[in-house]
C-alpha cells in the first residue's frame, strides 16, 4: 500500500535540551564544527550517516533524549553552544562597524537556487553553491541580507546509473517539515503570497525560511491546495518543465519574491531592502513589481519610476554563451502581462521593450536584467571581458572595454570546505578560516614542517579512499550487482597514489571525456608501475542534455574496464556531501572546459583551500589566479577552428603535463617520504591563493562597488519625492529629442609645426559641436586619443574633457601619450548626476 499523502512529525525535545532546536534549525551548523561535534556526541555512530541534526533529533530515541535530559555536562556544552550562536547573531561585525554614509540596511538577493548543504537540497550546481556561499559569508560579515528563492518538492534529481551506464533520474518527494525550514505564518495561518496568471486565475505561494547564520533566506512553495492542479506544480522541481513551466517559476521567483520579502520584513521588524541583486536573470521580473510599486505609492509613471529601480539593482551574469541565456517567445510573455493583472499599471509594450533582442521574436531574460540595473558584473576578470564583447550590441558605438559590466571574482566559503584538520594544524581555529576576512598568510607556516603537512594530505586522501570505495560498491549495487561479486571494491584506489579529481556539471563544453580521446596514454598514466595516477570523477547532466549523458556514459564504460577500475572511478550523484571528500582529498584538481566558455568555475579554489594543485585551462578564475607556482595551466590551442583537432592538442599537452611534470613531482621523494618540491608548490597554493578565493572577499567587493553605491544612488532618486528620478527622467526626454541632431564639425588637431611630435609634445583638438539644444553642462565631450592599427580603430586610448572654447567650441590641451601611430576622435556623451557609467544611456555621438 501507498501513502495518499506523506508528513514528518518533528521531535519533543525535553525542556532542559530546549536549546538544541534553535542549534539545529540555524544552518551555522553547517561550517561551525562546534555544533556538530555536540550533536555526533549524541550519538556517532548515527550522526555519521545521518550528518543532519534535525534529522538526528527525529532519529533519537526518547529515552535517549532524556537520558541527555539528565546529563549535565551535556547540558552544559548545549547551554555553551546556545549562547555561542546567540553572540554570533547579535554582536556588531565587519558591517556594522563601517562608518560610510549611505550603506544599506538590508540587500535582498535573489537566486533560483541556493547550495547551503546537502541537508537541504536546492540545487543543482555551481550557481546554487555559490549563492550558498554568498549568504554565508555575509553572514560572517554581518551584512544585513535578505536570500530570496523557490522551494522545489523534488529538488533537482538523483543521479543512478544503468547497468550499460546511462544516467537515470530519480525524483524524490520532499517534505519541508523534514527540512530545517520554518513556515511563515501570521496568526497560526501561512502566509501567502499571489501572482496573477492567465485567465483570471491566480498562484499562491507560501514562504519557508530558512536561518543562514543571520541571513533568512525565504523559499517559496506552490504546493498548496489553496492552487489549481496545474499551478500546485511550479515549483516541482529545479530547471524542469517547457518554457510554459519556467516562465511561471520566473515570475514566481522575481514577482513573488519581491511581494515575499515586503510581507515577511513587514511582520518581523526586518528593514525592508532597498538594494536588489539578481544572481543570474531568472529573477529579473523584480524590477517590474519594484517600478509598479513606486508608480502605485507614488504616482510616478513608468518612466520616471525606472530611474530609482536601475538605481537600487545589482545583477550578475554567470553566462558566457548566448546559448545560456534564458529566452521566452514573445508570445508567451505577452500572455501572461497582456491583461495588466500582474503587474498593473506596467505596459506590456514597455515590458517587451526591456526583453528585446536581434530575434524580434524572443523575449531575453538577460537584456532585461541589464536595462533594468544600474551596475552589472561578470564572476571573474576573464568572463568580465567575454560578457562586455557578448553584450556589446546593447552599448553601439562603445567600445568592448567600456560596456558597462564589471567583474568581480567569485569567491568560496572557506569555513565549510575547508578540512578542519588542515585548520587544526595551521593554527587557526576553523570556525575562523574566512571569518570577517581573515585568511592565512605566509605565518601559517610556523611550526609546521614538511612532514605533518604530508602526513595530514595522506590522511585525507585515506578518508576520500574509503569514501570511494564505499560509493563505487553501492553504485554497483544499484546497478544490479551482487555484493558476492565486489570483493574487488575494497582493492579500488590506494591512499599512497597520486589523486586527480573531476568532478562538476557535465555540458559538453566541460569536456568531462577530453581525458579518454586517447585511451591507452591515459591507462598508461594509470597502470605506471613507478609513478601511476588515480582519478575520480563526478557530476550530473541536465535530464534533457542526452549530449551530455552520452559524455557520462562514455566514462562509465571505461572505468568499467577490470584492468583500470582500481585507479578510476566514475561516482554517481554528485553532490555537496561527495565534494568535500574530493576537494580535500585529492592532490589535483583537474578542469579543461572549452577556454572562455567556463565563467568561474569555484571547484578548483575549494580544492585550493585544502592544498590541492589545480591543473586546469586558463579560464574562469584560474586565468587572473594562475602564477606558475600554484598548480598547471593546461597549453590551448588558440587558433584551432576543428574542435575535434583542439581536443586532441589540448587532451594530448595534458598527458604530457600529468607524465612529465606532476607525477615526477609527486613522488620525487627524499629519504624521510616527503616530496619537498610538491610540498613548496602545496604552501605556495595556500599562502597566496587563499586570501583570493574566499567568499568573505567577494562579498565584500559587492558591498563597496555594488550594495554601498546602489544605496546611495538609490537615496539620490528617491529623496525629496523622488527629485532625482524625475530630474532623470525628463533629462532622458530631453535626449530622445536632442541626442538625433547633435554634430561635430571640424575636429582638427592644432600643434607648433615648428617641433617634432614625440612623446610628450603639446597639443590641442578642438571641434565645433551642436548641441541641438542641450548645455554643455548636460553633455561630457571628450577628445579621445590613442594608438591605431590598419583600420583606424583605437587601441590603449586616453579621454581628456573638451571645455567650452567660445560659442558652439570645444577644445582640450594634452600632451603625446605615447610614440608609434596615434590617432585620435571627438566623441559626446550623456552627462547627470545620476547616471553611474557615460555609457549608461548607450547614447554617443562621435566626430
Amino acid at each position: 500500500m501507498r501513502a495518499v499523502r506523506r508528513f514528518t512529525v518533528r521531535a519533543s525535545l525535553p525542556e532542559p535540551l530546549a536549546g538544541l532546536g534553535a542549534l539545529a534549525t540555524n544552518l551555522r551548523w553547517t561550517w561551525h564544527p562546534p555544533t556538530r561535534d555536540l550533536f555526533a556526541s549524541m550519538d556517532a555512530e548515527l550522526f555519521n550517516k545521518i550528518r543532519d541534526p534535525l534529522r538526528m533529533l527525529t532519529a533519537l530515541p526518547p529515552e535517549r533524549l532524556e537520558e541527555l535530559a539528565k546529563d549535565e555536562d551535556f547540558l552544559s556544552r548545549t547551554r555553551e553552544a546556545a549562547a555561542g550562536l546567540e553572540r554570533y547573531l547579535t554582536e556588531p561585525r565587519w558591517y556594522q562597524r563601517r562608518t560610510d554614509d549611505g550603506l544599506p540596511r538590508a540587500v535582498a538577493y535573489f537566486s533560483m537556487e541556493f547550495g547551503v548543504t546537502e541537508a537541504l537540497p536546492n540545487y543543482s550546481g555551481g550557481l546554487g553553491v555559490l549563492a550558498g556561499d554568498h549568504l554565508k559569508a555575509a553572514s560572517d560579515l554581518g551584512v544585513p541580507m535578505v536570500g530570496v528563492g523557490l522551494l522545489y518538492r523534488s529538488g533537482y534529481f538523483r543521479q543512478g546509473l544503468s547497468l550499460d551506464g546511462w544516467q537515470v533520474e530519480h525524483y524524490p518527494v520532499i517534505d519541508p517539515n523534514a527540512f530545517p525550514l520554518e513556515l511563515v505564518t501570521e496568526g497560526g495561518r501561512p502566509v501567502l503570497v499571489e501572482v496573477a496568471m492567465p485567465g483570471g486565475r491566480d498562484l499562491r505561494a507560501q514562504m519557508w525560511r530558512a536561518r543562514v547564520g543571520r541571513i533568512p533566506l525565504l523559499l517559496l512553495d506552490t504546493d498548496i491546495e489553496a492552487n489549481d492542479e496545474d499551478l500546485r506544480s511550479v515549483t516541482d522541481r529545479l530547471y524542469g518543465g517547457d518554457a510554459d513551466h519556467r516562465i511561471r517559476q520566473e515570475i514566481l521567483a522575481g514577482i513573488g519574491g519581491f511581494r515575499a520579502v515586503r510581507k515577511f520584513c513587514e511582520l518581523t521588524g526586518h528593514p525592508q531592502p532597498k538594494v536588489f541583486h539578481t544572481n543570474e536573470g531568472h529573477a529579473g521580473f523584480l524590477g517590474l513589481e519594484r517600478a509598479r510599486e513606486i508608480i502605485q505609492s507614488d504616482g510616478l509613471a513608468f518612466d520616471e519610476a525606472l530611474p530609482a529601480v536601475r538605481a537600487g539593482t545589482v545583477f550578475t551574469t554567470h553566462t558566457p554563451v548566448s546559448a545560456g541565456i534564458d529566452r521566452f517567445p514573445v508570445d508567451l510573455v505577452q500572455r501572461y502581462f497582456s491583461d495588466g493583472r500582474l503587474v498593473p499599471d506596467v505596459d506590456v509594450r514597455r515590458v517587451l521593450q526591456l526583453g528585446a533582442e536581434d530575434n524580434p521574436g524572443l523575449f531575453n531574460m538577460a537584456h532585461m536584467g541589464l536595462r533594468l540595473a544600474q551596475r552589472a558584473n561578470g564572476v571573474s576578470e576573464l568572463h568580465g571581458r567575454v560578457t562586455r564583447r557578448m553584450f556589446s550590441r546593447l552599448w553601439p558605438g562603445f567600445d568592448d572595454a567600456e560596456v558597462p559590466i564589471a567583474s568581480i571574482t567569485n569567491g568560496v566559503h572557506g569555513p565549510t570546505w575547508v578540512a578542519r584538520e588542515l585548520s587544526a594544524l595551521l593554527g587557526g581555529n576553523h570556525e575562523e578560516f574566512g571569518h570577517e576576512g581573515r585568511t592565512p598568510d605566509s605565518s601559517l607556516r610556523d611550526g609546521v614542517s614538511d612532514q605533518q603537512l604530508w602526513e595530514l594530505r595522506r590522511e585525507l586522501r585515506e578518508k576520500l579512499v574509503g569514501e570511494v570505495r564505499r560509493r563505487v560498491r553501492t553504485a554497483w549495487m544499484q546497478r544490479g550487482a551482487s555484493a558476492l561479486e565486489l570483493g574487488w571494491t575494497d582493492r579500488v584506489f590506494d591512499p599512497d597514489v597520486l589523486t586527480v579529481g573531476f568532478a562538476r556539471r557535465v555540458p559538453t563544453y566541460k569536456r568531462l571525456t577530453l581525458m579518454l580521446r586517447d585511451p591507452d596514454r591515459l591507462r598508461a598514466l594509470l597502470l605506471d608501475e613507478k609513478r601511476p595516477i588515480q582519478i575520480v570523477i563526478g557530476g550530473k547532466s541536465h535530464p534533457a542534455d542526452e549530449n551530455g549523458k552520452q559524455l557520462i556514459q562514455q566514462i562509465v564504460r571505461f572505468v568499467d574496464d577490470p584492468e583500470v577500475r582500481h585507479r578510476i572511478v566514475f561516482l554517481p550523484d554528485y553532490d555537496m556531501s561527495m565534494a568535500r571528500y574530493l576537494y580535500r582529498g585529492c592532490d589535483v584538481w583537474l578542469n579543461n572546459p572549452v577556454r572562455t566558455l567556463e565563467a568561474c568555475g569555484t571547484s578548483g579554489m575549494k580544492s585550493a583551500l585544502n592544498g590541492g594543485l589545480n591543473l586546469s585551462i586558463k579560464d574562469g578564475w584560474w586565468d587572473e589566479c594562475y602564477d606558475g607556482s600554484n598548480g598547471w595551466a593546461i597549453p590551448t590551442a588558440d587558433g584551432v577552428t576543428d574542435p575535434l583537432r583542439r581536443d586532441d592538442l589540448e587532451a594530448a599537452a595534458l598527458y604530457d603535463l600529468l607524465g612529465q611534470q606532476i607525477a615526477p613531482l609527486y613522488y620525487d621523494t627524499g629519504e624521510d617520504g616527503v616530496p619537498t618540491g610538491w610540498l613548496a608548490m602545496v604552501w605556495h597554493t595556500l599562502e597566496t591563493l587563499g586570501p583570493r578565493v574566499q567568499a568573505s572577499r567577494m562579498v565584500r567587493e559587492y558591498v563597496d562597488s555594488g550594495y554601498l553605491p546602489a544605496s546611495r544612488m538609490v537615496a539620490a532618486a528617491t529623496g525629496n519625492g523622488h527629485q532625482g528620478a524625475l530630474s532623470l527622467a525628463d533629462y532622458r526626454t530631453k535626449l530622445d529629442v536632442a541626442w538625433p541632431r547633435v554634430r561635430i564639425f571640424d575636429a582638427e588637431l592644432q600643434y607648433d609645426h615648428t617641433e617634432r611630435l614625440v612623446v610628450g609634445t603639446e597639443v590641442t583638438i578642438r571641434a565645433r559641436i551642436d548641441l541641438a539644444g542641450l548645455e554643455p553642462s548636460e553633455v561630457d565631450i571628450q577628445a579621445v586619443v590613442g594608438q591605431v592599427g590598419d583600420g583606424d580603430e583605437l587601441a590603449d586610448a586616453v579621454q581628456v574633457p573638451m571645455p567650452p572654447d567660445g560659442i558652439g567650441a570645444f577644445a582640450a590641451t594634452l600632451r603625446l601619450p605615447r610614440a608609434g601611430s596615434v590617432g585620435y576622435t571627438v566623441r559626446v556623451l550623456p552627462k547627470h548626476p545620476l547616471l553611474a557609467s557615460p555609457a549608461e544611456l548607450a547614447r554617443v555621438v562621435l566626430a
